[in-house]
């Protein structure tokens, strides 16, 4: 097996490319070890090693979070223990939880607005996620209120030093050049 590396924009965060499919559907975003207990035993695995934060999970990639020790140390555990769990066949989630995130899971906008809100997920599913995945990260819609987006961002955009460049200066102008009614957009955590 061999497993790909990218570097993304945030230097505390590596991608992983297994080659094979490690989510079907939605991402999945552990913090902590105590969040990936029983959720994922590929997970629990990545927080065995030292200096390990932070596991996010895409379609076809893994993004690991560090603090610490420099990647030369920790990659090759990261490599070791990507390779062991998908060479076992053990399952990346033990169950569906509440670490396992669709698009939809807490979103808050008024009613009115909800064709505003149709147009803006549909920008950010085709044009905004697809480029922000091949950084290793995600990019959920939260809610719209009174002409501001608010948004979730996950895996190598969650404390990207970059990240606030993306937000005002990518998304958006993005949405603000289709959807004349953004103001601005947000981050939630």
């Amino acid at each position: 097996m061999f497993i790909q590396t990218e570097s993304t924009p945030n230097p505390a965060t590596l991608k992983f490319l297994p080659g094979k499919e490690v989510l079907r559907e939605g991402t999945a975003d552990f913090r902590d070890a105590d969040s990936a207990a029983g959720a994922s035993p590929l997970a629990g695995r990545l927080f065995e090693i030292p200096g390990v934060t932070g596991v996010f999970f895409g379609y076809d990639f893994i993004t690991v979070t560090k603090d610490g020790p420099d990647w030369q140390h920790l990659k090759p555990a990261i490599l070791g223990a990507i390779m062991e769990h998908f060479m076992s066949g053990a399952p990346v989630m033990a169950r569906a939880g509440p670490a396992a995130e669709t698009s939809q899971t807490g979103e808050f906008y008024d009613k009115a607005d909800e064709e505003l809100v149709i147009t803006i997920k549909e920008l950010l599913d085709t044009r905004v996620r697809p480029a922000v995945a091949q950084d290793g990260g995600d990019i959920t819609f939260r809610g719209f209120e009174n002409g501001t987006v608010f948004l979730h961002m996950k895996g190598a955009c969650a404390g990207c030093p970059s990240s606030t460049a993306t937000l005002k200066h990518g998304i958006q102008n993005l949405l603000r050049h289709f959807v004349p009614e953004v103001q601005q957009v947000e981050q939630v955590s």
